[in-house]
C-alpha cells in the first residue's frame, strides 16, 4: 500500500468544504456571460465545468453506494468508450437546465458527498478500483475541486495562497508515488525534486501542483513526455 506520510496534518474534509465554498461563492456571483467564458480545460466554457462537477456527482455518490459497476456500465451502455467520451456525455445531459439550476444542483450533491465521506473516515468506499479509502479519496475530491476552482478563474486571496498551494503539493507527492512506483519524489523547500523513469527536474510547489494536475502551460519548460509521468489527473 501507498505510503501516506506525505497527507500528514491533513483533513481532506475540512479542505473539500474550504474549496466547496470557495466555487460556491463564486457560481453565486456570475453573470449571464460569465458562463460562456472559456475555462482552461480546452473545449469547455464556465459552465461546462460546472456541468462536469454536477455529472460527476453521480460517480461519487455511486461510490458511497456500492454502485459503481452499475454505474460505469450504463455509461459503457450508452456509448462511453474511455474518461473523455463518459465526461461528454455527463455535460449534454445537462444542456437543458438553466445555471441556477446547475448551481443548486451541485451545491446540494456536493453537500451529500462532502457529508457522506466524513463519515465514512477510516473505512473504504467502492470506486473504478475496487475497495479504496475513503479518506484518500476524500482528499483526490479536494484537489479535483481546487484544480476545477482554478479552471473557471476562482480568485484566491494572498493569504490563502501559500497554504493552498502547500497542502495540494503534499496531496500530489502522494498521488504521484500511488501511480508510479518507478519516480522518486524529494520534498525541498517551497521545491520537488522528481527522478527516474528518465525523468530528473526541480521544480516549484505551483509547478509542481499543475503538472499534477496536467495544467502545465505551454511556456513551461517540461516536454511532452515529462508531462505524462507527472500528471496523477485522469
Amino acid at each position: 500500500m501507498t505510503d501516506d506520510r506525505d497527507l500528514e496534518g491533513l483533513d481532506p474534509y475540512d479542505l473539500m468544504d474550504a474549496e466547496a465554498a470557495r466555487l460556491d461563492r463564486f457560481f453565486s456571483g456570475l453573470d449571464d456571460a460569465a458562463w460562456s467564458r472559456p475555462s482552461r480545460c480546452a473545449g469547455w466554457s464556465v459552465r461546462d465545468v460546472l456541468a462536469h462537477m454536477v455529472a460527476s456527482e453521480d460517480y461519487n455518490a455511486a461510490c458511497l453506494d456500492g454502485t459503481v459497476a452499475d454505474f460505469m456500465g450504463v455509461l459503457g451502455a450508452r456509448g462511453a468508450t474511455d474518461l473523455a467520451s463518459a465526461n461528454e456525455l455527463g455535460i449534454r445531459d445537462l444542456d437543458d437546465r438553466s445555471t441556477g439550476e446547475l448551481v443548486d444542483d451541485w451545491r446540494a450533491a456536493n453537500g451529500a458527498t462532502r457529508a457522506g465521506f466524513r463519515t465514512r473516515d477510516g473505512a473504504d468506499v467502492d470506486s473504478s478500483i475496487g475497495a479504496y479509502p475513503a479518506r484518500w479519496q476524500a482528499f483526490h475530491l479536494a484537489f479535483e475541486l481546487a484544480v476545477h476552482a482554478d479552471d473557471v478563474g476562482v480568485p484566491v486571496s494572498a493569504g490563502e495562497r501559500d497554504a493552498r498551494t502547500g497542502w495540494q503539493t503534499q496531496f500530489g507527492r502522494f498521488a504521484l508515488k500511488e501511480l508510479n512506483k518507478d519516480l522518486e519524489i524529494e520534498p525541498g523547500s517551497g521545491t520537488t525534486h522528481v527522478s527516474g523513469d528518465g525523468l530528473d527536474v526541480d521544480l516549484t510547489d505551483a509547478q509542481f501542483v499543475e503538472a499534477v494536475a496536467a495544467r502545465v502551460g505551454d511556456d513551461s519548460p517540461l516536454d511532452a513526455e515529462a508531462r505524462v509521468l507527472l500528471s496523477a489527473t485522469p
